[in-house]
């Protein structure tokens, strides 16, 4: 199986949370990661995004269909999202366009197998491949979108 998680894009505070919308700023840098992902996709992918307007605007930069999951959403935790994507069952590859802390604490356990408070910055990306065989996980690539 393999885990992209993308935390949505700059978005300035405002209320309610879950009508923030990208800045500027926050629509190149998604646009920017999604042209770097599309490159690398073949159409197969399930992509799941939280209801927030963040993540949705962040997700339809990238130009495919995509559920929406309320599991994904600013309250959901680390298990309701790997509940969710079946993780780490399967050898499909899911795109998780989420929230910071909870897709920092994903990465930080699927990777250590340890509960840990990883930042992720706005935009980025985490790319994770879990080998069924050698049963842990590799990091693919972690991506901020200054570097795309």
């Amino acid at each position: 199986m393999e885990l992209i998680l993308w935390r949505h894009a700059e978005s300035p505070a405002g209320y309610p949370d879950g009508e923030r919308v990208l800045s500027a700023a926050g629509r190149h840098a998604a646009k920017a990661m999604a042209q770097w992902l599309a490159a690398r996709l073949d159409g197969s992918e399930r992509i799941i995004v939280s209801p927030a307007r963040r993540a949705q605007e962040t997700a339809q930069a990238l130009g495919r269909p995509f559920v929406t999951e309320p599991r994904i959403g600013t309250a959901g935790t680390p298990e309701d999202v790997l509940e969710t994507i079946g993780w780490p069952y399967g050898d499909e590859r899911v795109i998780v366009v989420g929230h910071q802390p909870t897709l920092g604490a994903i990465a930080a356990g699927v990777l250590t197998g340890q509960p840990r408070d990883w930042t992720m910055a706005p935009g980025a990306l985490w790319w994770v491949v879990r080998d069924e065989q050698a049963r842990r996980a590799e990091l693919r690539a972690y991506l901020t979108p200054d570097l795309v």
